[in-house]
């Protein structure tokens, strides 16, 4: 009994960081795959992002617009936790199961209210709407390094999306034909292009290209992704980094 007992601790604890994190990507994944509510709030988290460029907003206006998105799928996942977690324990109905339930989902809708009492705060407070119309496009180009969130923060949600949603359509199919982009491959060319929109110092823009191509050749060379796995998913950073800062030239 005591060899099974720490059998089976080993497997559910975790050996070291890496690890650890792979677990937390995989826990993350999991909540995107099997939650209707976390998609729809991760696709309402991208047009908060996209429509933020267009707000002169303070650096405390955007950490509370930020935190608040944030918290309302943090407690969506906690509650997702206690769901499972309850029913790993009984499958028949219980008082006191149902209050567990009840709880989480409270969290979630308290998280809902605060992010919509935010938003209202900080969205609707423009009074003259045809000023606003005038000013909105120059608050975007006068905040390069907000673009610059913005655009990673945006390949990061796609690329955590994409590969929860190419998981569940590749269940049936072989190791060879499954495709995954490579989320960090996307990451740091989403970072290198926005260095190279916004740096003068050739220097700096060479230096990060070599940071993000040591991250491509290290998912190469531990043979984690396919050559085409890690091209799309650089070419996916490059391309959201560029549509996002492409708002403020071409007004889309």
């Amino acid at each position: 009994m005591g060899k099974k007992e720490k059998n089976n601790e080993q497997k559910l604890s975790n050996s070291n960081f890496i690890d650890s994190f792979k677990n937390a990507i995989e826990g993350l994944i999991y909540a995107i795959t099997t939650q209707s509510n976390i998609k729809k709030q991760l696709v309402i988290a991208v047009v908060v992002m996209i429509l933020s460029l267009f707000y002169n907003f303070t650096t405390t206006e955007f950490l509370c617009l930020t935190f608040s998105v944030v918290f309302v799928i943090f407690a969506e996942m906690i509650n997702t936790a206690i769901e499972t977690v309850v029913d790993l324990y009984t499958d028949l109905y219980h008082p006191k199961a149902k209050i567990a339930k009840d709880v989480g989902a409270g969290s979630v809708l308290l998280m809902s209210i605060n992010s919509v009492i935010v938003a209202y705060f900080l969205f609707l407070r423009e009074t003259d709407l045809s000023k606003f119309g005038e000013s909105i496009f120059n608050n975007m180009v006068n905040s390069p390094v907000h673009l610059a969130f913005v655009g990673i923060m945006i390949t990061v949600i796609v690329a955590i999306t994409l590969t929860a949603y190419l998981r569940t359509k590749s269940k049936e199919k072989t190791e060879k034909e499954k495709f995954f982009p490579s989320g960090q491959s996307a990451i740091s060319f989403a970072i290198l292009t926005s260095i190279g929109l916004n740096t003068k110092s050739l220097l700096i823009f060479v230096l990060s290209l070599i940071l993000a191509l040591l991250v491509l050749e290290n998912r190469l060379e531990n043979k984690k992704k396919s050559t085409a796995e890690v091209i799309f998913g650089s070419f996916m950073g490059i391309l959201i980094v560029l549509l996002v800062y492409g708002l403020t030239v071409f007004r889309i």
